[in-house]
Formats: structure tokens, C-alpha cells, sequence
């Protein structure tokens, strides 16, 4: 046989000499859990390992995940139920303890990258990404609220603004809500192909965020949320989102959705981030510790696909031990 393959497998220092990819930390982007308080820490039940902080014990977190080489978040906050009402007023509060604490973290880690949620479920007593009226949930309204928001949430420091929502138009009045505001270099990582997926119940759980089950109101997402049967539809709403200002396109879940990630690596130049969502993580955990996989080999394949699929950027719960790892530690 004159093409012979395996020659290029025959040692490690080989093997590592023709690798077509390379996962970085630098990559990765480490989700995180804020709630308001004192001395808080909370494990997340159905995703073991993670926690819910407050403030205090949060910049500790993240000083740990600094040493680690890890230098990217993104912020969610878990609201308290009474000051949440149908329009996520709380969420247009210059107040929020949500974006003071974004301040105070990056007067703290000025070089981190940190990213924000832009949507209004974490404040709406409905669980719902947009304001809801007459049992349906309205766009047009509710794209003017996210704007609003999204104009103190860019004066809190944060780096990047993520909108989550799936609201037609969101990104154009955003980006000309920030832009009159002064907030030009404030960049926007756009869910741009997020899926009704069955595998964001944890995060949920860790948010208690979920949509209320009531008569008339939509007790799921799949209004506003794409049809996970829904390929080609992704590069409409990346050619919208693209057209309407954003800077990187993200498309949530990723392990589900390899395909998608990459249609969009091949047909948009910016880069493309996946979000490796809860559910996602919360499987492969559940079968390491049920001892069916190794954790130390199932979670760097498991982010490598994600990268091979096209993902420049992949927000993932596993940042802080794939970091760990490269480093040489034992998790």
C-alpha cells in the first residue's frame, strides 16, 4: 500500500504534529450564577459542580478561575420573586443589584472578557423572554424594553451584551439604543439560532426561571424560540442578526446542533459561538459519575467536537476543569 494513515498515529509527538484542532482556553467561556446577598453559595442539584454565588464569594470564583488562565463569563442572575411583574421592570432598575455587581467585578478583573444576559424571563413573574398580553408574547414592546436595558447594562461595564430572547429586531435597536448612548465599542453576542430545546432544564432550576403554567399564556418558548426540526432558518436569522449589527453569532444548544454551527462557520465571517447548555453538560456528568464514562477523556472530546463542528467561542460548564486540566491538575 502506497497511502498508509496510520504513519501520521504512530506516536504522540506526531499525532500532536498533524492535529487539524486545537482547543484553547481562551476559547471557552465559563457560565456563572449570581444571586443577591451574603455569604452564598448554592450547588445547582441537577448540574453538580456548579454554584449559585453571591457577590462576595463570586469574585473569589472568579479569582480561582483567573489563576486558571480562564478569563471569560458570562453573568446570569437569579431574581427574587416579589421584586419580579409582568414587564420585568426590575430588569430597567439602574439599581439592580445584577449590574452593580457586574461594576464591581470588573473594577476588580478589568482585563476579564464578561458578557450579560439581555432578556426578560429572569425578571418577568410570567418566566417568559418577552411581555406577554393577551396570552401572547409581544415583540414589537417588548424589543424597546431590551433596548432599555441593554443601554445599562452596557454603562455597568459589561463587555459584551447577550441577547437571549429571540425577539425579531432586538439587535438593530440595541445597537442604535448603545450607540446614541455613547456605547459604540460595546459589543453584542447575539443567540442568534436558539432553539425550543428539552435540554435547558437545569439552568432553569438554577434561575427558577421557567415559564408559569397558566391558562392562555404559553407555558413553553416555542412562539419565539426556533423549531428544533429548522436548519435553513439559522442563516436567516444569522443574516439578520449580521445586518443588524451584531458581532459574534452564537447558536444554543451546541452538542444538538453541531450541524447548525457549522452552516454558520461556513457562511458568516464573524466569529461563531455555541453554548454548550446545561442539559448538555448535566448528561455527560451524570454518566461519569455513574461510572459509564471517563470524565477526564469525555469532557475534552465532548468540547473538541463542539470546536471541530466550527464554534470559535463555546460557553460551556466545563471551562473551569478543562483549565485544570490543560494546567496539568487533577479534578
Amino acid at each position: 500500500m502506497n497511502i498508509r494513515p496510520r504513519r501520521n498515529r504512530r506516536g504522540s509527538a506526531i499525532r500532536d504534529m498533524v492535529q487539524e484542532n486545537r482547543l484553547n482556553v481562551s476559547n471557552l467561556v465559563f457560565p456563572l450564577f449570581i444571586e443577591d446577598g451574603q455569604n452564598i453559595k448554592v450547588e445547582i442539584p441537577s448540574l453538580p459542580g456548579i454554584f449559585r454565588f453571591s457577590l462576595d464569594l463570586l469574585l473569589k470564583e472568579i479569582e480561582s478561575c483567573y489563576k486558571l488562565g480562564l478569563r471569560n463569563f458570562i453573568l446570569f442572575p437569579k431574581i427574587k420573586e416579589e421584586l419580579k411583574d409582568l414587564i420585568g421592570s426590575y430588569g430597567l432598575d439602574e439599581n439592580n443589584y445584577y449590574y452593580k455587581a457586574a461594576s464591581k467585578i470588573k473594577q476588580n478583573f478589568p482585563d476579564i472578557v464578561l458578557m450579560s444576559d439581555v432578556a426578560l424571563d429572569p425578571y418577568s413573574s410570567m418566566g417568559h423572554d418577552g411581555i406577554v398580553r393577551n396570552g401572547l408574547i409581544v415583540n414589537d414592546e417588548t424589543v424597546e424594553t431590551l433596548a432599555a436595558m441593554s443601554v445599562i447594562q452596557a454603562q455597568a461595564g459589561f463587555d459584551y451584551l447577550g441577547p437571549s430572547d429571540m425577539m425579531d429586531g432586538r439587535i438593530e435597536h440595541m445597537r442604535i439604543a448603545m450607540d446614541d448612548a455613547g456605547h459604540q465599542n460595546t459589543g453584542i453576542i447575539s443567540y442568534t439560532a436558539k432553539y425550543a430545546s428539552a435540554f435547558y432544564g437545569p439552568f432553569r432550576d438554577a434561575l427558577d426561571s421557567s415559564p408559569v403554567d397558566l391558562k392562555d399564556v404559553p407555558k413553553d418558548k416555542k412562539t419565539y424560540q426556533m423549531n428544533p426540526a429548522n436548519r435553513r432558518e439559522a442563516l436567516l436569522e444569522a443574516e439578520l442578526d449580521l445586518a443588524e449589527g451584531a458581532d459574534i453569532l452564537m447558536v444554543k444548544p451546541a452538542l444538538n446542533y453541531l450541524d447548525i454551527i457549522s452552516d454558520l462557520k461556513q457562511n458568516f465571517t464573524v466569529p461563531i459561538a455555541a453554548y454548550h447548555v446545561s442539559g448538555e453538560c448535566a448528561m455527560l456528568i451524570a454518566a461519569c459519575q455513574n461510572g459509564w464514562l471517563d470524565y477526564e477523556q469525555a469532557m475534552p472530546e465532548t468540547l473538541l467536537s463542539i470546536h471541530r463542528a466550527g464554534a470559535d467561542i463555546i460557553l460551556t460548564y466545563f471551562a473551569k476543569d478543562y483549565a485544570k486540566l490543560v494546567l496539568g491538575h487533577s479534578l
